[in-house]
């Protein structure tokens, strides 16, 4: 028994010691790991700042070039507008707007080709609007078949890209040639009819695909026919669209000069709506023409540009408006 005391005693002692030493060790294997974990961390948030600082040099730059680029294109657009309404301005009187061109009494004016803008306008879109409206409604509504509404929508694109003097050249073939048409307000209201017909069909497509699948199936599952549905349902609630493309469409008309030359005719004469249907009736963009080069009045053709300009720049803040109107509904 006396002599199992010191060995129990020793064996106490060296693990004693031993669990020092375990622990010495241990803290600084984890004193070196954590220096480790420093100097990496250092490392990469060096490495880090680094990059962050390429990264805001490179993003400045890029920010930099893309205001120049709109600063750019910005000046460059208020110079021409300012430009033609500096030279076109000072023409613009109410003699002007209210007459027409007199040999005779040796004066100028473009009421005939403000009333003729007018005319075509409201035959194109009377026209245009119900037709586009309706086969946008058949190929997102009624048609299964998926070969004739790839058909019809590679046809749309098609359209799209045509030249505007193609449709006049097919327009004065087709609808006066064949069709024995006088050059006038109809003939070149239905070739207009032509090349606005896709607008107006894809805005109406785009703006029945924003309706919800739920409102369709909660007005079929109430009772309601496939008609009235589309009726009360889809076409109140893609509205916006569809004036949307109707105002771009009307934009394209008032701007259009190619097509109507060949087909609305140079006629520089006051007709009524009933006349002008079927003889020459230049309309805004043809007068600008005619005066521009057919008889060299630089200053009345900036005239028309400036009312043309005035046009455009309200139909282009109204299709603003109203797509914008369409984005806070959908929101």
């Amino acid at each position: 028994m006396e002599n199992k005391q010191p060995k129990k005693g020793g064996s106490v002692s060296f693990s004693r010691v031993t669990a020092k030493q375990g622990a010495g060790a241990s803290a600084q294997v984890g004193s070196g790991q954590v220096a480790a974990n420093v100097h990496t961390y250092a490392a990469a948030e060096k490495m880090s700042q680094h990059t962050s600082t390429a990264r805001k040099v490179k993003s400045g730059i890029l920010k930099g070039l893309v205001y120049a680029s709109g600063a750019i294109v910005c000046t460059v657009l208020l110079l021409i507008i300012g430009y033609i309404f500096a030279r076109g301005i000072p023409g613009i009187t109410a003699e002007f707007l209210t007459t027409q061109s007199s040999y005779v009494q040796d004066t100028i004016g473009i009421l005939p080709n403000i009333l003729n803008t007018l005319y075509i306008v409201l035959v194109a879109m009377a026209i245009v609007i119900p037709l586009g409206v309706c086969a946008a409604i058949y190929l997102n509504e009624y048609a299964t078949n998926k070969k004739i509404v790839r058909l019809i929508g590679f046809a749309v694109e098609t359209l799209t890209g045509i030249p505007s003097v193609i449709f006049g050249l097919v327009g004065m073939l087709f609808f006066i040639q064949m069709l024995g048409l006088q050059a006038g307000i109809l003939a070149g209201g239905l070739t207009l009819v032509v090349m606005v017909l896709p607008t107006i069909i894809s805005n109406t497509l785009e703006s029945l695909k924003t309706v919800p699948n739920a409102y369709r199936e909660g007005a079929l599952a109430l009772g309601s026919g496939k008609w009235h549905m589309i009726r009360t349902v889809v076409l109140p609630n893609s509205i916006n669209g569809i004036i949307t493309g109707c105002i771009l469409a009307v934009g394209r008309i008032v701007g259009e000069s190619a097509a109507l030359l060949y087909t609305a005719g140079f006629g520089l004469i006051l007709n009524s709506f009933m006349t002008a249907l079927q003889s020459s009736s230049a309309t805004l963009t043809v007068a600008l023409y005619v005066y521009a080069t057919e008889r060299g009045e630089i200053d009345v053709a900036f005239s028309v540009a400036t009312i043309l300009m005035v046009l455009t720049l309200l139909l282009n803040i109204a299709a603003n408006l109203s797509a914008s109107k369409l984005g806070h509904k959908e929101k």
